[in-house]
């Protein structure tokens, strides 16, 4: 298969909000208890955070995590979990059927994000809570002193505020599962007056309203412009969730699903460019893609109900996984004049990139490297390569491209790098680069994933799926031959 792409510095789609780089921690099955906080562990700090999984955090170098939920925080009382742990009430937690300790709550979230190099994404419950109680928590968190909330979060040992500049106004209030599920005036009634309140305590902090839970929501679209037509003048972002699967084994398809990211992505956008159109507004709703992932392994796993921390959704991904996430980050990249924020849910143990034993060790995914490679060496501006290659058609989708492809530009170290997936089952590619105006740059890292059986995975016994570096590509001036091998994840550095 041959197949060429052509980068020019031109192309640019926009900068790159290192936001869109996130990910997830809620309180739900050992993402929390036995992921990151494990006071018993070997490795854990003073503090009872795993030191093991910190030191993988820090490798995919993720700058925002949001927190604590996700269908949680839709019943979580968030003074449960401050102040003396011995005096903190443990609650049935109707989002997941479990108990919930508290004996980790918002400060030692906190602490843990300045010890993991990141920053929190808080979410306030607007489910069976309200305005107020999302005021008082910034006021817990964001005010010096010399207030009732400012003072008691200085009476549980923390002087200075936290200084949250990301807030989710909920989540998921669209769906029935979801505890105190709204219609959306109802939710945009409450959301418009808790960011105000918000803001009022804050005027730093920027809002995330929630869109609606998946692309299949029966409401998806009337529900974004109701309540944003409410909302619009008090929030900054929109919120959207999608995760795909391939129950089928129909590997064509499930790696083609982009496609309908795409046309998720671009409905959101037209419903918030005719909210501004049909207010006259001046201002810019942007998106944050605040849950993605796969996620269909482990759906039906048995569970003790109301028992602490059970290991729930503990998906173990395929080396195909690797790809369809690596295709859904170019996905996000390629809308990144938008999309501004961006979590992949979620970061430990749950249908995610990081897998601990409980007293035990860690093991790296096979999604965990796509988001590694992407988050740390995707910055500056995208740019929209133009591609040509040949397309395949299949059971869900017509037309969809083998390569799958995105660039970032760091103009100020003076580094491109291009990011590749190779959907073909079957063929090898020969690929001509041809960088137009990069006159002086040449390849210096060739990064890929291939040579695996598509449902190859990674356990605490074996991790054979990894990357490896291959030879550097031989480069013509401008014209760089690449050769990408079937079924692969691929990263080309290039520098002046």
């Amino acid at each position: 298969m041959k197949a060429k792409i052509t980068l020019a510095k031109e192309f640019k789609i926009g900068e790159i909000d290192r936001r869109i780089y996130g990910s997830f921690i809620e309180h739900l099955g050992r993402a929390v208890y036995g992921g990151i906080y494990e006071p018993s562990h070997p490795t854990a700090d003073s503090d009872g955070f795993r030191g093991d999984v910190i030191e993988f955090v820090k490798e995919l170098n993720v700058p925002i995590v949001r927190y604590p939920g996700g269908n949680f925080v839709s019943g979580y009382n968030w003074e449960d979990g401050v102040g003396p742990v011995e005096n903190r009430p443990k609650r049935l937690d109707l989002a997941w059927g479990t108990t919930e300790p508290n004996t980790f709550g918002t400060n030692e979230f906190m602490k843990w994000c300045k010890k993991a190099n990141t920053q929190a994404m808080m979410a306030v419950n607007l489910g069976t809570r309200n305005a107020d109680s999302a005021r008082n928590l910034v006021e817990y968190m964001n005010h010096k002193g010399g207030s009732a909330w400012s003072d008691l979060r200085k009476s549980h040992g923390y002087s200075e505020p936290w200084g949250v500049k990301l807030w989710c106004l909920g989540n998921e209030m669209d769906g029935a599962w979801q505890m105190g599920a709204k219609t959306a005036a109802e939710y945009g009634h409450i959301a418009n007056e808790a960011s105000k309140l918000m803001k009022w305590t804050d005027g730093s902090i920027e809002t995330v309203l929630c869109g609606s839970s998946s692309r299949n929501s029966p409401t998806f679209g009337e529900w974004e412009a109701t309540s944003l037509d409410i909302a619009y003048d008090n929030i900054d972002f929109v919120s959207l969730h999608q995760y795909y699967e391939n129950r089928e084994g129909d590997t064509a398809s499930f790696l083609a699903k982009t496609l309908e990211m795409e046309e998720f992505i671009y409905s959101v956008i037209c419903v918030c460019d005719y909210i501004k159109a049909k207010r006259r507004s001046k201002r810019t709703i942007n998106l944050s893609f605040d849950e993605w992932n796969v996620w269909y392994h482990s759906d039906n796993v048995p569970y003790e109900r109301w028992s602490y921390a059970p290991a729930r959704l503990e998906d173990n991904y395929y080396f195909e996984d690797a790809l369809l996430v690596g295709a859904m980050m170019i996905t996000l990249l390629r809308h990144c004049d938008r999309i501004k924020i961006a979590c992949l849910a979620q970061l430990v143990n749950v249908i995610a990139p990081i897998m601990t034993e409980n007293g035990g060790g860690t093991y790296k995914q096979t999604i965990f490297y796509p988001f590694e490679h992407i988050s740390n060496f995707g910055r500056g501006v995208a740019l929209k390569p133009i591609i040509d290659c040949p397309k395949y058609d299949c059971k869900q989708f017509t037309d969809v491209p083998y390569l799958e492809s995105i660039a970032s530009f760091d103009e100020e170290n003076d580094e491109l790098t291009l990011f590749c997936v190779n959907k073909s089952e079957d063929e090898d590619a020969e690929l001509s680069i041809n960088l137009m105006d990069f006159e002086g740059y040449k390849p210096f890292e060739f990064i890929s994933m291939d040579g695996y059986d598509k449902k190859d995975a990674n356990s605490f016994v074996l991790s054979p799926v990894k990357p490896h570096n291959n030879s550097v590509p031989v480069s013509d001036n401008c014209l760089v031959s690449v050769p990408l091998k079937k079924f692969s994840w691929n990263v080309i550095r290039f520098k002046k």
